[in-house]
């Protein structure tokens, strides 16, 4: 089931993402081409407050060509560790920091064509602690009931992957069955 990469050619070289084609054999010795796209990797963080509501942040995505909900990511800098950029993330673009924080995994964000993989947390115990936001970055922080959160997801209100993974990796721990 192994594919061997026979070349590749560089296309792209971005701030964040590579786009390279590989020429690579396939099991059954025939050659077929690839476009991937590199990316450093990102986190993703579920954080709840006091009162069981999940912070969301919205905002236009220009590859979805829509604003969307979603819980706060951000994407790696060279070299750092996931937890390090989970907080620093969630201090950015909700302005709360978190006194407790576990890993819950990760997801492959579209591994057809893309090397990213997002680490999620799990965020808690929140204190106020604001760091200003990305430049480039204008979010309306939003606070649901978990419940609500999830029903979006049914709905159709939440289509981003990271945000539906994170959500119901959350319920599932609060209710200790599989979801």
């Amino acid at each position: 089931m192994n594919e061997i990469i026979e070349n590749t050619e560089a296309i792209y070289d971005g701030r964040i993402v590579k786009l390279a084609l590989h020429t690579v054999r396939l099991p059954d010795g025939q050659l077929a081409r690839r476009e991937v796209i590199t990316h450093p990797g990102a986190v993703a963080v579920v954080a709840l407050d006091d009162q069981g509501c999940v912070l969301l942040v919205r905002q236009f995505r220009s590859a979805a060509r829509q604003t969307m909900l979603e819980i706060p990511a951000g994407t790696l800098y060279p070299g750092e560790d996931p937890l390090t950029c989970a907080i620093r993330e969630l201090r950015e673009e909700t302005g709360y920091r978190p006194q407790r924080i576990e890993p819950m995994g990760g997801i492959h964000a579209a591994p057809g064509y893309t090397t990213e993989y997002i680490h999620l947390f799990y965020a808690t115990d929140l204190e106020a602690a604001p760091l200003r936001p990305d430049a480039d970055e204008f979010l309306e922080v939003t606070r649901l009931p978990l419940a609500a959160a999830l029903a979006l997801i049914d709905d159709g209100g939440i289509t981003d992957s990271k945000t539906s993974v994170g959500l119901l990796r959350v319920a599932r721990r609060q209710s200790h069955t599989s979801i």
